[in-house]
């Protein structure tokens, strides 16, 4: 990997580029090719950029936002000292924080405490975007920068995602992908590498805006601009082209022709809000069973295909039904009326004293549960308490956590008897995602690897009924099912659930704060899709790679002072060694 060149084009002394640059000190090249601008302005701009992100995921999903916000932050942080561009990421993924995921001071309630829980939560996040702006100015030393960026970008959604408790990845930018014309890149890429190429796309249009203005005004630099145009707007074109090729691409066509499976979606509502949501107890269960009554009356009167089964919500069961007879004779009769299984989602006792979990269970109408899958990530500060004996005296309203769930060991995926179409009965992996199990990766690629032919997701939204939560959950579903080409049936306690096709078209959809039901054919499915496949090494490399290049960055730095003036797409600025005398 080359650090510096030479350059023909390089002025002979900074004071003559001074000379001859005339314009605004704000717009003029500094020695790292990087905007020269007082400080506050930069940390004002990166706030805005960090908000023009946030806007572009769902509720508001005004997708062209996404390469203004992430070629902002390069901007403003391309040729920076680290330090000050470690300032400027932080104060961008504040802001884009603050907006994306603010639903979660709902999670403490309302006053002070929420809000303060809010900025304790964005504000440990945005940790992880300071990062990403020391490493967009380190790989900015180096040629073919805009590469190393972009897998900058996904290295810290890898580590963001997974680290500290878990992670949190639910705002990776691969989110926002949905819905647009790079969408059909999902099941060859998969969410990590859709993350890449739309960081890609707008490190592509960050090396230009940094070409263009921090160009010489008399020069070859000016007479360059078509050149210039050349390697961003083909970047642009083969990855628009592929994005929308791909959606038609169908690598097995012989895949899903055959058995399919009729499943009912039930969606109970519950009559709560917030903490609240799901009421006094058992009444989220009765209003699931009332449901399925009214469902299987209208399948009695035509209107709907008789179910192979019914899929009920996350917490459609806020108590044990094994341990509470009233629960369990409730899912009892709804499996009665309905004659066939259902996939209840249930809170669960133990396996320890004071312990909970969150599952789905196979409700046999003759045999009762036959099968089960435990969620395995788990929200922190929502469904368990890290640190719980140290942080409980000192913050007591945690309490409102509950017992301290524990995760499952197993992938999402139970071989359970389903009679299709009312003829024989089959052997089928059903496939389960939990709630916020859909952010991450390796558990839904669990699902699929383990043979899964239909795939569910069962989940509670009541608590952020209102929010941006619920929109953003049912987008990273989409993002599922054109990764893992597979149709996805959503039951949700109120909304909102729906059906998805494995394009990621929305087939149906539910609204809020409603009781409704349907009964959709989903086709039994086997594909492996290529993101399956890679996805799971290819976020690794993505970050590894981006760590071996901010080294190099450093040792770049430590090496050369000199400036170079270059117009390859990997030297967008003229230089990329030194830092910049504006900062």
């Amino acid at each position: 990997m080359v650090l510096e060149r030479d350059a023909l084009t390089a002025p002979a002394s900074p004071a003559l580029a001074a000379e001859r640059d005339t314009r605004p000190a704000v717009l003029r090249r500094s020695r790292a090719g990087s905007l020269r601008m007082p400080l506050l302005l930069r940390l004002l701009s990166a706030v805005l950029a960090g908000l023009a992100l946030a806007f572009a995921f769902q509720p508001y999903a005004i997708w062209p936002l996404t390469f203004v916000g992430a070629a902002a932050l390069t901007i403003l942080t391309h040729g920076t000292r680290p330090r000050r561009a470690f300032l400027t990421g932080y104060l961008f993924g504040l802001a884009m924080l603050t907006v994306a995921i603010g639903w979660v001071r709902v999670i403490v309630g309302g006053g002070a405490v929420a809000y303060l829980g809010v900025f304790g939560l964005v504000g440990f996040e945005a940790l992880a975007f300071g990062l990403l702006g020391v490493a967009i100015t380190l790989v900015g030393r180096l040629r073919f920068w805009p590469l190393m960026a972009a897998a900058a970008w996904t290295g810290v959604e890898y580590v963001y995602s997974r680290y500290p408790f878990g992670g949190f990845g639910w705002t990776r930018i691969a989110y926002t992908a949905v819905g647009t014309p790079f969408e059909g890149l999902f099941p060859m890429v998969g969410v990590a590498g859709v993350s890449f190429l739309v960081a890609l796309l707008s490190q592509a249009v960050g090396w230009l805006a940094l070409r263009l203005i921090t160009a010489r005004p008399e020069g070859q630099d000016r007479r360059r601009i078509g050149r210039m145009l050349v390697a961003p707007v083909a970047v642009w074109v083969v990855l628009l082209g592929a994005g929308v090729g791909l959606q038609r691409w169908n690598p097995d066509p012989a895949d899903g022709i055959g058995q399919t499976a009729h499943v009912g979606i039930v969606q109970g509502n519950v009559p709560g809000k917030g903490i609240d949501a799901l009421g006094r107890m058992r009444t989220v269960t009765a209003n699931h069973v009332a449901q399925t009554e009214k469902l299987m009356g209208q399948v009695d009167e035509g209107k709907y295909p008789k179910p192979d089964f019914i899929l009920w919500p996350e917490n459609s069961t806020d108590i044990d039904p094994t341990k509470d007879p009233i629960t369990g004779d409730q899912v009892e009769t709804a499996a009665t009326v309905a004659g066939k299984p259902i996939f209840v989602g249930a809170v669960m006792d133990g396996p320890g004293p004071d312990e909970r979990q969150t599952s789905g269970l196979w409700w046999d109408p003759q045999k009762g549960i036959i099968a089960r899958y435990d969620k395995r990530n788990l929200v922190p500060f929502g469904e368990w308490i890290p640190f719980r004996n140290e942080l409980l005296p000192h913050f007591p309203i945690l309490q409102l956590v509950g017992p301290q769930s524990v995760p499952g060991t197993k992938p999402g995926a139970i071989k359970v008897p389903i009679t299709l179409g009312g003829s024989a009965v089959h052997q089928v992996v059903v496939g389960d995602a939990i709630c916020f199990e859909l952010a991450y990766d390796d558990t839904i690629y669990d699902v699929v690897n383990s043979g899964a032919e239909l795939f569910m997701v069962q989940s509670n939204n009541a608590t952020y009924t209102g929010t941006g939560q619920v929109a953003q959950q049912f987008a990273i579903t989409r993002a599922r099912a054109m990764e893992t080409r597979r149709e996805i049936a959503v039951a949700t306690t109120n909304g909102v659930s729906g059906f998805i096709g494995r394009d990621g078209q929305v087939e149906w959809q539910t609204k809020e704060r409603t009781a409704t039901s349907n009964v959709v054919t989903m086709p039994l499915r086997t594909e492996i899709t290529p993101a399956v496949r890679i996805a799971p090494w290819l976020d690794r490399g993505l970050a590894a790679g981006a760590l071996v290049c901010c080294v190099i960055g450093i040792i770049a730095g430590r090496r050369t002072r000199t400036r170079t003036a270059g117009g390859s797409l990997g030297d967008p600025s003229g230089s990329s060694a030194g830092q910049s005398s504006a900062d």
